[in-house]
C-alpha cells in the first residue's frame, strides 16, 4: 500500500490538477491512501468534497501532503517553495522539462527523491505518451492564441487568418511536424489560413502531405527556405522537440528582425528552452512582449489555460503509471522500459542524458 499526495499547483495561473476523480477512486480501490491538499481542483472543476467521496483525503496545506506521501503526483516542476518538502525516497511524478532549467536539476538532485518526467516517458518506437495529450492541447491552442493575438486592440496586424472572400487569407508558418505542429496545423486550416510546415523528416513530410491531402504546404527544414519564408509570415508557431534535451534554435534574431510589424510568434518549445532564439518565458498573466514590432507568446504551461480539459487528458494517460508506481514502487521503474526512460534523477544523480549533458555547464562552475 502507497500514500500517494496530490499537492495544488502553484505555477502563475496553473489551474491543473495531477488526478481526477476516477483515478482518485482508482488508487483506492487498490488499497492506496490518496492525500490531496485543499482545494487542488477547484481549477479544473473538482471539488474537495468529490475527492472525499471516492476517499481521499484533504489536507491542509502542502507541507502535510509531501510529509504524508510515498508518491508525489503534480503537474508542473517543483517550485522554489516546494523542492525543500521533498525527501529521500519520495518518488516525484510530473512534467519537469530539466534540461532547460538546470538548477532546478541539481536542487532536485539534493533531495534524494527519485524525479520522473511525464515528458520522457518514452516507448520503444520513440512515441511520448505523457506529452502527447498535453502537445495536442498546446498545439491547438497555439493557432487559436496567435490568431486572437493578430487582432489589431491585442498588439498584432489586423489579420484574420482565414481571411474573407476577395482578401487573401494570413499566413501561418509552423517549425516543427510533431504532435504539436500538426495540431496547430488543424487549426490553422480549419480556420482557412495558408499554412507552411517545416520538419526534418522526409518521412514525417510525407505523412503529413497525406494527412493534409495538399491543405498544408511541407518544406523540408532547412535554414535557408525558413529566413526566406519567414518575412511573409503572420503566425510564426515553434514546434521542435528533442526528449528530454534543451530545443536547437533554428529562428535567429536577424531572421525574426525581417518579420512584418505586428506579426505573432507562438513557441510552444519554450518549456525546453525555446526554439526561437528571440522568445523568452511568459506566464499568463503577462503572456506577450514586443521585439522589434513582433508580438512574442512564451507561456510554458499553455494547456493550464483550459484545466477541464487538460486535466482529464493528462489523467488518463499517466493513471496507468501511477497505478504500477503506487503498487510496486521504484520497481515499477525497474520492470517498465518506458517508465525507465522517464527517469531523470535518482538517488542524488542526475540520470537522462539530455538533463545531464544541459546541466555539465552549470556543474563545472558549480
Amino acid at each position: 500500500m502507497a500514500k500517494v499526495g496530490v499537492p495544488k499547483e502553484i505555477l502563475d495561473n496553473e489551474y491543473r490538477v495531477a488526478l481526477t476523480i476516477a483515478g482518485c477512486s482508482s488508487l483506492v480501490a487498490e488499497g492506496h491512501k490518496v492525500f490531496i491538499e485543499t482545494n487542488a481542483g477547484m481549477g479544473s472543476g473538482i471539488s474537495d468534497d468529490e475527492y472525499k467521496a471516492v476517499g481521499a483525503t484533504i489536507l491542509k496545506d502542502a507541507k502535510s501532503v509531501f510529509d504524508e506521501a510515498d508518491l508525489i503526483l503534480k503537474v508542473k516542476e517543483p517550485q522554489a517553495s516546494e523542492v525543500p518538502m521533498l525527501h529521500k525516497g519520495q518518488i516525484l511524478f510530473t512534467y519537469l522539462h530539466l534540461a532547460a532549467h538546470p538548477k532546478l536539476a541539481m536542487d532536485l538532485a539534493k533531495t534524494g527523491a527519485t524525479c520522473i518526467a511525464y515528458e520522457t516517458v518514452q516507448y520503444d518506437n520513440g512515441q511520448l505518451p505523457l506529452l502527447t495529450p498535453m502537445s495536442e492541447i498546446a498545439g491547438r491552442l497555439a493557432t487559436q492564441i496567435g490568431a486572437n493575438y493578430l487582432e489589431r486592440p491585442m498588439g498584432g496586424r489586423g489579420v484574420l487568418l482565414g481571411g474573407v472572400p476577395g482578401v487573401e487569407p494570413g499566413e501561418v508558418i509552423i517549425i516543427g511536424g510533431g504532435v504539436v505542429g500538426t495540431n496547430a496545423a488543424k487549426i490553422a486550416v480549419g480556420l482557412g489560413a495558408r499554412v507552411t510546415l517545416f520538419d526534418r523528416s522526409l518521412e514525417r513530410l510525407r505523412y503529413l502531405d497525406d494527412v493534409f491531402q495538399g491543405q498544408v504546404r511541407t518544406v523540408f527544414s532547412i535554414g535557408h527556405y525558413l529566413d526566406s519564408l519567414l518575412p511573409s509570415a503572420d503566425l510564426v508557431i515553434g514546434a521542435v522537440l528533442i526528449p528530454g534535451k534543451q530545443a536547437p534554435r533554428v529562428v535567429t534574431k536577424d531572421m525574426v528582425k525581417k518579420m512584418k510589424p505586428g506579426s505573432v510568434i507562438v513557441d510552444v518549445s519554450v518549456d525546453q528552452g525555446g526554439c526561437i532564439e528571440t522568445v523568452h518565458s511568459t506566464t499568463h498573466s503577462a503572456p506577450t512582449y514586443v521585439w522589434e514590432g513582433v508580438v512574442h507568446y512564451g507561456v510554458a504551461n499553455i494547456p493550464g489555460a483550459v484545466p477541464w480539459t487538460s486535466t482529464r487528458a493528462l489523467t488518463n494517460a499517466t493513471l496507468p503509471y501511477c497505478l504500477k508506481l503506487a503498487k510496486f514502487g521504484y520497481q515499477a521503474v525497474l520492470d517498465d522500459p518506458a517508465l525507465n526512460r522517464g527517469v531523470n534523477i535518482h538517488e542524488g544523480q542526475i540520470v537522462h542524458p539530455g538533463v545531464a549533458e544541459a546541466c555539465n555547464p552549470q556543474m563545472a562552475t558549480a
